[in-house]
This record gives structure tokens, C-alpha cells and sequence, in this order.
């Protein structure tokens, strides 16, 4: 991910956003911008976070490795969310990885230059109450919805998560572990997914055939779900 030094672009993104609403402090002369391609790290695993990013357009993905060296999913997220928040709270040490599906584009803060602000801000940190309450609401929700509804109708929403450009390149086990079924079981639905003609297999992952179908499938869990 780059740093982009153009006051235009930059001044875009604030009025667009919410992002300055987010603070009861004057944030705009600490703000920054910055842009990571698809694939690329906005943060890497590991790494010492030396900002609070606050992702503005893009999707992007989260995972970490484990002790025994396997990689393991954790979520997606889409603009507008914060990222490094975590680590800003101190609520753990090491940064996660969190990789970029599509170009996307952060606002960030300098923790270094922000932080006593940040932490004493009460406006801010109401924000982030509710933000971190959205997210546990969705990890329960998902975990209801692996118990409740059969892989069909969980694949259907992951794809449609997981490419949001049309192209699905996850590997199998990572997908397996995150919707808590066996590999053979994903590659058994993946197939019948081919055979329905909802997803193409290509080179390297599989291409979206049928949104409109999977979209169907994703929305008998939850009627109201967005696509992505």
C-alpha cells in the first residue's frame, strides 16, 4: 500500500466520507491518504500498526496464521469501516493481515501524533462502540447461520462475498474452515454449483455465472442482505 500525496484526491475522499465526523477534534490537517491495489496489504501480519486507516472505497479480507503455521480466514469488510482499531485500543499487540479484494482506498492517522486525541475522544469512541458492536453482531449471526442453513446456502453468500469483481480464487481450505465444513464437502457443492451453471470453472478459481441465482440461495438466510 502508497501513501498518495495529491490534495485533491485526498480532499475528495473527506467530503464524501464521514470520516471527519467521526472526531470531535479538527482530524483533517493529521489525515492522509492511501491506496492499495487488489491483493496488496493495507496492513501486514505481524507489523507494528503506526496508523488508524479508515477504509473509504474497496472490500477487503482479515487473517492470521497460527501457531502451527496454517492460515486462517477470519472475515471480509467493505467501505466504510476502520481498520487498526485493535491495535489502537491495545487490545492486541500484533496486527493482523488484512488484504485488499479490489483497489481500495484509506483515509489514516498517525497513531503516534493522535493517539491521546483518539483516546479521549468521546465521539470518537461511541463511534467505535458501535462499529465493534456491528461487527460481533455479524460473527454471531454467522455462526447461527453455519448451524442453521445448509452449505448451499452459505457458499452462495461466501462467493458472492469473496469475489466481489466476479472472480472466486480462495483457496479450499481456507473457504472450508470459514464456513466450518470438510473440504471434500465444499468441492462436492462447488461441482453441483458448475453442474447448475452458477459459478464457471477457469483457470486458477472459478467465475461467477449466475449472481442472480446466488443471490436467491444467500438471501433465504437473511431476506435483507446487501449484495456486495
Amino acid at each position: 500500500m502508497q501513501q498518495i500525496n495529491d490534495a485533491k484526491l485526498r480532499a475528495h475522499f473527506l467530503q464524501r466520507s464521514d470520516f471527519l465526523q467521526c472526531f470531535s477534534f479538527d482530524a483533517a490537517p493529521y489525515t492522509q491518504l492511501y491506496h492499495a491495489e487488489a491483493t496488496d496489504y493495507i496492513v501486514s501480519e505481524g507489523a507494528q500498526l503506526h496508523h488508524l486507516f479508515y477504509l473509504v472505497a474497496g472490500r477487503a479480507k482479515l487473517y492470521l496464521t497460527l501457531p502451527n503455521g496454517k492460515v486462517s480466514l477470519i472475515d471480509f469488510f467493505k467501505a466504510p469501516c476502520f481498520v487498526g482499531e485493535m491495535e489502537l485500543l491495545g487490545i492486541q499487540r500484533q496486527s493482523r493481515a488484512v488484504q485488499a479484494l479490489v483497489p481500495c482506498y484509506c483515509l489514516a492517522l498517525p497513531v503516534d501524533r493522535c493517539r491521546q486525541q483518539l483516546l479521549q475522544d468521546a465521539r470518537f469512541l461511541r463511534r467505535l462502540c458501535d462499529y465493534l458492536g456491528s461487527k460481533n453482531y455479524r460473527t454471531v449471526l454467522s455462526l447461527s447461520q453455519n448451524k442453521g442453513f445448509p452449505l448451499e446456502n452459505r457458499l452462495a453468500q461466501f462467493l458472492l462475498i469473496a469475489a466481489p469483481e466476479g472472480w472466486y480464487r480462495e483457496k479450499h481450505g481456507h473457504a472450508a474452515e470459514y464456513l466450518g465444513v470438510s473440504y471434500r464437502h465444499l468441492l462436492y457443492v462447488l461441482a453441483d454449483f458448475v453442474r447448475l451453471g452458477y459459478i464457471a470453472k477457469d483457470e486458477g478459481g472459478y467465475r461467477i455465472a449466475d449472481r442472480p441465482a446466488l443471490l436467491s440461495l444467500a438471501r433465504e438466510m437473511d431476506p435483507q442482505w446487501e449484495l456486495p
